[in-house]
């Protein structure tokens, strides 16, 4: 499915994605699940990927209930800019590390709720309209939750399925 383009396909593709991504997880025995990526990823196993979704799921409902009471988010997160997300990654795979799966799960299946919520909220004009809020800048609230749900998922299970794939 291409890129959202309404509040329904941005539903429809971040629960595909979702879905997909859970499903290939949970299809997983528990050593697959578990097991220790090859050297070169930050997040060391499934559960750290999950924990990195939730964490940003966290992390676009504070941005926007910064943004909607009229002032302005730290964006990605307070001392980090842009340029220095791989310091933030780090951070967000040194809080979650030591959380087990089942937790992570629950945690992540909260978050993923609460901005699916978040976008039953709004109309596809208030989705995708560019500058529509000054807290986004030049692009749309759209942007911002398909980068944080769909298009984030299917990234989070292409690593998951290439770091989990027996040699």
């Amino acid at each position: 499915m291409p890129r959202p383009k309404t509040k329904d396909e941005l539903l429809q593709l971040s629960k595909l994605n979702y879905d997909k991504l859970l499903n290939f997880i949970e299809s997983l025995d528990d050593s697959k699940r578990n097991r220790e990526f090859p050297e070169g990823y930050l997040n060391r196993n499934s559960t750290d990927v999950l924990a990195h979704l939730h964490h940003w799921h966290l992390m676009v409902s504070d941005w926007y209930k910064t943004g909607m009471a009229g002032k302005k988010p730290d964006m990605p997160a307070k001392g980090y800019t842009w340029k220095t997300l791989p310091d933030l990654n780090r951070n967000i795979w040194g809080k979650y590390k030591d959380v087990d799966y089942s937790t992570i799960r629950k945690l992540l299946d909260d978050s993923y709720r609460g901005l699916r919520s978040l976008i039953k909220k709004h109309s596809d004009q208030e989705l995708f309209e560019k500058k529509k809020y000054p807290w986004t800048g030049s692009t749309s609230l759209a942007a911002y939750l398909i980068s944080t749900t769909s298009s984030h998922y299917d990234w989070a299970y292409k690593l998951i399925k290439k770091a989990t794939k027996v040699e």
